[in-house]
């Protein structure tokens, strides 16, 4: 049986996408993973980066030797670093329902996506397609804002709430964490200063504490009074967080912080990319 990691990445051909793509190539080196490069055929895209092929004509053939130009750039760059293998795969669709699909075909583990696609609103910051692949989901999520360059993440922030689910969480952060020699830090964040959320802390470190294996973890209580995305962006920035890690179930934190107009949300972290744990 095949257990290869597999990481299947989205592309337009934007700038944001270039940037998910050496997200995904970078973390597939490390997974020794499969990567595949997706593109849906969209004459509206299409038309925006080639405006003289009106009918679009040859948009097949356009798009087909553009990703096998990224696949050989891929494979010459990243699969003596531990890649295993870069594939190509295009069809005709809907952006996000045929990704979600395709990534369930591949059995992907994680979408890498940027977020602002051709198509994308410029004041909408994040795309509404990456923000709804994300809420959509079955799989783990990482979004690769625009201006967001690949380098080495000293510090992953996982954002917490004291759920079960922590325990399995924690240990894929780990596994990350591990191929780059990462501090994690574990926030829970609290938006009272009761000496209750103290001692609930205090458990859920205990509780917690069994399932790392992981030296370079530190357990934080943060108290944030108003927006709880603006918080956490805050903290982001302060701590020198390189990524912000979430987990997205039913009554979750990630739930709490971005059901309310997802899009808008995400925005605030759009200067760090954003990895939405979906499944263990």
């Amino acid at each position: 049986m095949d257990h290869t990691f597999k990481i299947l990445c989205p592309i337009d051909f934007s700038e944001c996408s270039l940037n998910a793509i050496e997200y995904a190539s970078r973390l597939g080196e490390k997974y020794q993973a499969d990567l595949i490069l997706f593109h849906v055929l969209n004459t509206n895209d299409y038309l925006k980066i080639s405006p003289l092929d009106v009918n679009a004509k040859y948009q097949e053939e356009f798009v087909r030797e553009k990703m096998q130009t990224l696949q050989k750039a891929i494979e010459a760059e990243s699969i003596p670093r531990g890649l295993k293998s870069c594939e190509i795969a295009f069809q005709d669709g809907n952006v996000v329902t045929d990704t979600l699909k395709f990534a369930a075909q591949t059995k992907a583990n994680l979408i890498v996506i940027g977020t602002e696609g051709l198509n994308e609103l410029r004041e909408n910051i994040i795309g509404s397609r990456a923000s709804q692949i994300v809420q959509e989901s079955d799989r783990d999520v990482l979004v690769v804002p625009r201006k967001v360059f690949f380098k080495t993440p000293r510090k992953l922030v996982y954002a917490s709430d004291y759920l079960e689910e922590d325990k399995l969480a924690i240990q894929k952060i780990v596994e990350l964490a591990g191929f780059f020699d990462s501090e994690i830090d574990l926030v829970h964040v609290s938006s009272t200063h009761k000496a209750i959320d103290k001692t609930l802390h205090q458990v859920m470190i205990d509780e917690i504490t069994p399932f790392i294996r992981y030296d370079k973890v530190n357990f934080v209580l943060k108290s944030i009074r108003d927006d709880l995305a603006l918080g956490l962006e805050n903290y982001l920035q302060t701590s020198k967080g390189d990524m912000l890690v979430t987990l997205s179930k039913k009554k979750s934190f990630f739930d709490q912080i971005f059901s309310k107009n997802l899009s808008k949300k995400m925005a605030y972290f759009i200067s760090k990319p954003l990895w939405v744990i979906k499944s263990f």
